[in-house]
């Protein structure tokens, strides 16, 4: 086959377009046509200003563009276009089905380029204001998920996790049961700090606080957008602090959502 172009698989980041990296924005510059995910920004998206822009997104729970059909998309396109960019949410490699696509360009001999991303676990972390691996406290780092797709076969997803352990999970929020069930079983106390984090880095983020035990409980609540759970002792003094550093949308707004969210946090924990 002959191919007249390269196929970059770019990670677009946690949402923010402003934490796209510069090797990203100069290829959605010189894009001849992008393939990109439902959570990809709108902003992010009209950086490839003279590009056909094609929507092959996936939403747990609503209708999907099949992966072979986005496979063979890419190796259709790069016969026509030098610069094919598959614009994909966060990190391509991870939870990002990126290995799919990598193997059937390969096996059309097509050349590729994988462009890293910011993953949401990591915009997260840096959002909340705490280290994943902080010292003493965990020396491991678990990101996982417990959805499996319709051509996969199960596996214990939750096999790597310990007391010990920070984990992050992905796509979880309507398999919070299954969560705690795998956490109890791992070791986890049911009294270990737990966030859900939804739309990271964007201006509708929320943080819903809880522990093992309420998790199930918290993930009832509505959640329209994407979302991670992070659970660790880690997060202990981040539940009873108020942000040293917040973005500015939230500063010196006390009606803003996150502040009050802040400041129900402080009460409860007795600081106000």
């Amino acid at each position: 086959m002959t191919a007249i172009g390269t196929v970059y698989l770019v990670g677009a980041g946690p949402g923010a377009p402003d934490l796209l990296t510069l090797r990203a924005a100069e290829l959605l510059r010189r894009a001849d046509i992008v393939f990109y995910d439902a959570l990809v920004h709108a902003d992010t998206i009209a950086l490839a200003v003279k590009a056909e822009k094609i929507a092959v997104g996936k939403r747990c729970g609503r209708h999907s563009t099949a992966q072979r059909f986005i496979n063979k998309r890419l190796v259709d396109a790069v016969q026509k276009h030098a610069v094919v960019v598959r614009l994909k949410g966060g990190d391509p490699m991870l939870f990002g089905r990126a290995q799919e696509e990598i193997d059937e360009l390969t096996a059309a001999g097509i050349p590729f380029e994988v462009v890293p991303g910011i993953t949401s676990a990591l915009a997260a972390s840096a959002e909340l204001g705490v280290s994943l691996t902080q010292r003493g406290i965990a020396r491991s780092v678990v990101l996982t998920t417990p959805r499996v797709g319709n051509d996969e076969t199960s596996s214990d997803w939750a096999a790597g996790i310990d007391a010990g352990s920070t984990v992050v999970v992905y796509m979880g929020v309507g398999k919070a049961a299954e969560v705690v069930e795998k956490l109890r079983v791992r070791g986890v106390a049911a009294d270990t700090p737990v966030v859900i984090v939804e739309n990271a880095t964007l201006p509708g983020r929320r943080e819903n606080w809880c522990t093992v035990a309420t998790l199930e409980a918290a993930a009832r609540q509505s959640v329209e957008g994407p979302a991670l759970i992070v659970i660790g002792q880690v997060l202990e003094k981040a539940r009873c602090r108020t942000p040293d550093v917040q973005r500015p949308d939230q500063r010196a707004d006390s009606s803003n959502p996150a502040c009050s969210r802040s400041n129900a946090r402080l009460n409860k924990c007795g600081a106000l």
